[in-house]
């Protein structure tokens, strides 16, 4: 979606009186942009209006310290402002709890600059070693220094206390601290500080070669590689006003498929060990083992990182198209019989059922996405909404939804999804088989040396992935991702005032967010 002269641009308090009016005739909040400009911080707010995505303007000019705060029209932009308060140092003027999340600043440190200020003719020239424009987003002009002292407490009463959670907890899990506060059993109230996995990725993307950005987006939300390189390269592709070859756009639909499902397996094989299903636990983690290995065996990575590249794809699948056929439909047997086993097994339904409850109602309010948001009615997927690469082709089937909104529904989402991705994955691979080793067009298209600005996305295995990419004369400008973790995560706390901590465990796997997505 080519956003040049397409921007409907308003005041700062116009932005906020045109996403309060959208949003009460219907439309859903999906984010909020910061890009930093000579004149100052423009803000884009992107809705989804009646089927089609609408992005909404302002300009933050320098030295103003603020803009009025969005979240009283649509509380999912909470998140977004404190990012923004805490990336660029401007105050979402109303917010009613703008607290550090992505970058703490000890009382007294610089804030980082709202924008770089420079002139586009100021990007680092074709020189792989060249240091992006000083202060980009995310840094200070002045020594930087984190303020972890503990944050003030929402729960009073008697023999209520605040439990910190991580950032390093057992097992391989990413870092990211949880304050819980408890009077002991029951959880009223939780934080997440995801700061410590935060490597200020907006920052690095500007000066960099295209191909280059593909692989830094790679490496934006490791376990959504291929979501995150599709949605990069389509602004590309939007950019260029190219169409990526037809069989490329089914290798993309192969490899983004089991992507999906190796995430959805995690989730499980999470809610195995955390019921102490041991037995299940194997199983389930022989079974990614196995789908890590067929994936390596399409590309040389067990991610599916370099097959995604500007213009289509790097290549063919490294093993033929027939040869993938059979291993994919074995595997696809064995996680439905052992899954048919685990939802017949009650200590282990039981621990799900009516465990991190998020009504329907709220998920529409807070625009929750992916297998989060469906399992509480919300249906939406960019794979059907928003066709891109070889989707609009294949007609993939309608996304399940449920409305209980507890972990087990999540967790019946995401296996009615492994179904639908192994068949999606299975027409790709006799796609291919039917246009044989030379395609027509070719693996990719020739983008040039492209200027403008473009959003991307994609249908990642936690929700709806966006890019925004700003390109100047082949070269990377800026370029910001919005992963469905960051989105989906601000609803975590939400899920929690009928549980215990027990429950803990079950709820955070339910949601299968990615903290290094949110961090960025």
């Amino acid at each position: 979606m080519r956003l040049n002269g397409t921007l409907n641009w308003h005041s700062p308090e116009g932005l906020v009186r045109s996403v309060a009016a959208k949003v009460g005739q219907g439309a859903r909040f999906c984010a909020l942009f910061a890009s930093p400009e000579a004149a100052g911080t423009r803000l884009l707010a992107l809705l989804s209006h009646s089927g089609t995505l609408v992005p909404e303007a302002t300009m933050v000019p320098e030295g103003a310290g603020g803009f009025p705060t969005l979240t009283a029209a649509t509380p999912a932009a909470a998140w977004y402002e404190r990012r923004v308060k805490d990336l660029f140092g401007l105050e979402p003027r109303g917010h009613p709890r703008p607290d550090p999340l992505v970058l703490p600043r000890r009382p007294g440190s610089a804030p980082p600059r709202p924008g770089w200020g420079q002139p586009v003719s100021a990007l680092p020239p074709d020189d792989p070693g060249a240091a992006p424009p000083a202060a980009c987003p995310g840094q200070a002009t002045g020594p930087l220094e984190l303020d972890l002292s503990p944050l003030p407490a929402h729960v009073q009463g008697e023999g209520v206390f605040t439990l910190p959670y991580g950032p390093v907890r057992s097992g391989v899990v990413e870092s990211v601290e949880y304050l819980i506060e408890t009077p002991g059993e029951r959880v009223p109230h939780v934080r997440a500080r995801t700061f410590y996995k935060h490597r200020g990725m907006q920052a690095r993307f500007p000066g960099l070669s295209l191909a280059d950005g593909a692989l830094l987006a790679e490496r934006y939300e490791g376990v959504a590689s291929v979501a995150h390189a599709i949605a990069y390269c389509s602004a590309l592709e939007s950019i260029a006003g190219c169409q990526p070859p037809p069989a490329a756009g089914l290798v993309r639909v192969l490899h983004a498929e089991l992507e999906r499902v190796a995430n959805h397996l995690s989730s499980l094989l999470a809610h195995t060990e955390a019921a102490a299903q041991a037995v299940a636990a194997a199983r389930v983690a022989t079974h990614k083992e196995r789908l890590q290995r067929l994936r390596a065996e399409l590309c040389g990575n067990r991610f599916g990182r370099g097959v995604v590249v500007p213009g289509g794809v790097s290549g063919p699948p490294l093993a033929g198209a027939k040869s993938l056929l059979g291993p994919l439909t074995r595997l696809q047997a064995g996680i439905r019989a052992d899954l048919e086993l685990l939802m017949a097994t009650p200590s282990f339904v039981d621990r799900l059922r009516r465990t991190g409850v998020i009504a329907p109602s709220l998920a529409r309010e807070r625009a929750a996405l992916g297998p989060v948001g469906r399992a509480s009615g919300q249906a939406g997927d960019l794979r059907s909404d928003h066709p891109y690469a070889a989707y609009a082709s294949l007609r993939p089937p309608a996304s399940p939804t449920r409305t209980a909104g507890d972990a087990l529904a999540r967790q019946q989402v995401r296996q009615e999804e492994m179904e639908s991705a192994f068949d999606l994955a299975r027409q790709a691979l006799e796609g291919l088989e039917e246009l044989g080793p030379t395609p027509v067009g070719g693996w990719r298209a020739g983008l040039g040396a492209v200027t403008g600005e473009a959003l991307g996305w994609a249908e990642a295995p936690q929700g709806e992935l966006f890019y925004l990419v700003d390109a100047v004369q082949g070269r990377v400008r800026q370029a910001q991702a919005r992963s469905a973790s960051f989105h989906n995560l601000a609803l975590f706390a939400t899920a929690f005032p009928d549980d215990i901590f027990t429950d803990f465990a079950f709820i955070e796997a339910s949601f299968g967010v990615s903290i290094a997505g949110v961090a960025g």
